[in-house]
Order: structure tokens, then sequence, then C-alpha cells
């Protein structure tokens, strides 16, 4: 009989784990070739998850399977989020590939797990041994049956053993992968990304198919919008796209905007932004050699998504549009938001693509979009996305998602303004037009405010007011700290007060 030192139990000393990984059982239909070529892609991808996730790490693909050696407590989540993994289990214990050795552990290991309830055991070999599989299965099964009863349908607890070469694995516990193909095998796209529930499912989906993606991000609502939108695509960088760093492109989409409000019939606003977002997409997937668009459109969800008006926008992209979530309703979107870790992100972003009075074109004809997109000048398109900003979100910090997007050095037209100092203070000076609001009773009483509205808040310093500002973002409001607090808003009221002096 094997000695105990010949067992080792991974999880007694507190450092290395060792997990066992199956690859997605779509990977078996393919040919040898390919099927060699996306295990390399999904080994590049296993070492990215457990790169992010701490620790030192081995990989071992040699049995079919994949053996994770690591320290990081993190690695089973990250590998949970690779796609092309079946699944994945942690080892109990390693033993020397001897049957006696085998047999003694697993009843060390599972006599307690199975008592009283009903177990099976399954064994697999693979190299030269003096035993068989089923000897593994009928021994261990008969230390165990002093505790438990056998059912091999439809077992409680199954005790597995792996044997390659001179050693075996036993566990019991299986952590559902995510399944797919390895992200990177299909080729590459662009996404266009709003930040609700619908584009980052679709982008999903996308990548659990083996589809690289960058996201192209057509900005209607200031600085708060993007800060919302950023955080989603982050997400997807951070816990799906392993083995690729995604870009979001952000566009101002402010110019194009303004001008089709000018010109367009207000009907046909919506129908109309779409194609100049198809366009948007095209032209940057074209720069990035992308193979197709990305949209979390859905038949009939909203206005611009019935079968005419898609069929009405499309002609606008020079690239193929893919519409994963076509035939999904939103309560399925949601559902699945809530699986990726978006949904609750999104809940809070708010409609800003909705833009068109009264009742928009539902059955748009091709030629008459059209005919209403070449009233504008496209060279306001081309402008916007040359002047584009390009953000690397794997490289984004903590710091990044909040700092840029808190402060604000203007007062926007029609913002509501709020100042948070004493009574005193705000009867000495204050912003024309401001309402005082003591911090404490402003986040108290923060979702009673409009949704609509932006808020402008300033302090002594600006320093409480960008932890209100900040507080506000995260509940979906555009709302900022003015820079530099009252003495910073009494030089922009002067300056306006100069500009409006020498206009005169």
């Amino acid at each position: 009989m094997a000695s105990d030192e010949s067992i080792t139990t991974p999880r007694s000393g507190g450092a290395e784990r060792i997990w066992i990984i199956r690859y997605a059982a779509e990977l078996s239909i393919k040919s040898k070739r390919t099927q060699d070529g996306f295990r390399r892609r999904l080994i590049r991808n296993i070492r990215d998850a457990l790169r992010s996730s701490g620790g030192e790490f081995s990989i071992d693909g040699r049995w079919g399977r994949i053996l994770v050696r690591t320290s990081s407590d993190q690695a089973p989540a990250a590998l949970s989020r690779v796609f092309g993994l079946s699944s994945i289990s942690e080892v109990d214990a390693v033993v020397p590939a001897e049957l006696d050795a085998i047999v003694r552990a697993g009843e060390a290991l599972y006599a307690d797990r199975v008592r009283g309830r009903t177990y099976a055991v399954r064994a697999k070999r693979s190299g030269r041994h003096p035993f068989r599989s089923r000897d593994v299965m009928v021994q261990l099964g008969a230390a165990l049956n002093r505790e438990a009863t056998v059912d091999l349908d439809d077992p409680e607890v199954t005790v597995n053993v792996d044997i390659r070469d001179d050693e075996a694995w036993l566990f019991t516990d299986h952590q559902q992968g995510v399944g797919g193909l390895p992200l990177g095998v299909e080729g590459h796209a662009v996404a266009l990304l709003s930040g609700g529930y619908d584009s980052p499912v679709a982008a999903w989906l996308m990548l659990k198919r083996g589809v690289t993606l960058d996201y192209v991000f057509c900005n209607l609502g200031g600085d708060a919008y993007e800060r919302a939108v950023v955080q989603v695509a982050k997400i997807l960088a951070d816990g799906w796209s392993y083995g690729y760093r995604p870009r979001l492109h952000v566009v101002d989409f402010q110019g194009p905007l303004d001008a089709l409000r000018e010109r367009v019939t207000p009907r046909y606003w919506q129908v109309v932004l779409k194609r100049l977002m198809y366009r948007t997409a095209s032209a940057i997937g074209a720069e990035l050699e992308a193979q197709a668009i990305v949209t979390g459109e859905a038949i009939g969800q909203v206005s611009s998504q019935t079968l005419t008006n898609l069929r009405a926008i499309e002609p606008a992209a020079s690239l193929p549009v893919f519409r994963p979530l076509l035939g999904f309703d939103k309560t399925e979107i949601i559902a699945r938001a809530e699986r990726i870790g978006t949904a609750a992100l999104s809940a809070r972003v708010k409609e800003y693509c909705a833009i068109a009075p009264g009742k928009p074109v539902t059955a748009a004809k091709e030629e008459a979009v059209a005919a209403e997109e070449s009233k504008l000048d496209l060279s306001v398109l081309d402008a916007a996305i040359a002047s584009r900003r390009v953000l690397d979100l794997r490289a984004l910090k903590p710091v990044d998602l909040v700092a840029p997007y808190i402060f604000t050095t203007e007062i926007p037209a029609g913002a509501a303004v709020i100042d948070c100092r004493p009574e005193e203070q705000y009867r000495l000076w204050h912003w024309p037009g401001a309402e005082r609001r003591d911090d404490w009773e402003l986040a108290r009483d923060l979702r009673r405010l409009d949704r609509d509205r932006t808020y402008v808040l300033y302090c002594a310093q600006g320093v409480q007011t960008a932890y209100l500002a900040e507080l506000m973002q995260r509940e979906g409001y555009e709302a900022y700290s003015f820079k530099g607090g009252v003495r910073g808003l009494r030089r922009y009221a002067e300056e306006k007060a100069g500009a409006r002096a020498g206009n005169a």
C-alpha cells in the first residue's frame, strides 16, 4: 500500500491548487488541424485569464484536457469566463498511479461526503498501467459501499479518477464553463455600444462565438453618459475578453446630431441617426480591418427596429451587420445581462437614442430615408470620426472611470445649478438661479430628482460636490461638480459677463 506521504492534497497547504479543464464539446467535431489551432488559441486565452487573476501558474495540455496549477484564489472565477471551456474541476488529491493508492485516497477523501447518499465512481486512464479503469471503479466502489449506495444513473455524488501516466487525480465537483469557441478563432468585428441592456449582450454573444471585438460609442449625452458606457465596456473587456485587448472608440456625435435636427424631417430623425451610426461603425471598422458590425437591435423593440426600418437603415453600412438579439425579447436580454454582469450598470443608463419628437416613422422606405439623409453634409460625420478618442479598456484603472467625468468648467444651457454651501455663503454670492441644498439633504433625496435634467453642483472647493456628482452619476444622472469650486465658478461668471459686454 502507498504511504500517506504519497498523497498530495493541493488545498491543504494553502498554496498551489490544481484544476482540470475540459474543452467545449463543439471543438471535438472540428478537423484535427482546426482543433489544434483552436486549442493553441484557447491555451493562450487561459494564460491571459490566469495572469489577470494574479499568482503563479502552469498549464499542461497534453491529455485532451488541460491541467492548471495555480496559487490564485481568483483563478476559477477567471477560468469560468474563458470561452471554449466546457467545465472546470478542482482536484482534491494527486496520488501515484497505483491501484491501492487510488483506492486508499478515495476512501479517505470521500467516505464522509457520500455517507447516506447515492454515488458513482467514474475512472479514465491514459498510459500503460497494470490495471484497468474498471478495476478502479470496482475496488474504490467496494470501499465506499460501506457508507453509501451505488447509483450509476443519477448519483448524488460522482467520484472521478483521472489517471495520466504516473499520476492519478481525484475530484468530485464540476463548475460549468461558458462554452462557445475560443475568442479570436472567428475573426474581428466592431460593435456599436450604447450602454443599455441590449448592445453589451449582443457583443457578448459574438465574443462567445470566437469573434474579437472593438467597440464604437456614438456619444449623444456628454461626459456622464460616456462614463456609464465606459464602465459597461470595461466589464466586457476585463471579464470576457481574455486573449485580446479591446478598444472603445468614443465619437462625439453632437455635431452630426445638430446637423440632423436642423435639416432632416423630424419623423425621420430616428432612422437617419441609425444610418449615421452605421456609417461611423463602417468607417472605423474599415480602419481596423473588421469583417462585420454588431448591433443590439431586436425586431420590434423600438420604432427604428421594425423589420421595415431595419431594411431601410442597413444600406448605410459598408460591412455586414450582425444582430444576435433579433429574436430575443426584453426579459431574455435582461436575464442574460445579469449573467454577464452588465445589468446593474445598464439599468442606470439613460435612453439618449430616442430623439424623435411625436410619432417617428415605423415603416420607412429605403429611398425616402436615403433622400432625408442626403440633406446632410456628411463631412460633419467625417470630422467627428477623425477626432474620436480611443480608450484601451483593459488599461483603464478605477480612477480613470471616475475622475475624467466628474468635473465641468462650464454651465450647460438649461442645467440645474445646485449650491451646496452654508446659507450665509449662499446669500453673499451664488450663481444666478442656483438652488441651495445641503449636501446631506441632496444625497438623501437623490432619487426624487428629474432624471431628464443636467445638474451642476458647486461648493467651496469642489471636493464635496465631486463626491455627490459621482454618487449621482452612479445612479444614472448626468451630474457634474464645477471645477475649482465657487472660486472657479466666479471666474467663469466674470468671463461670461465680459464676453457679453464685448459683444454688446
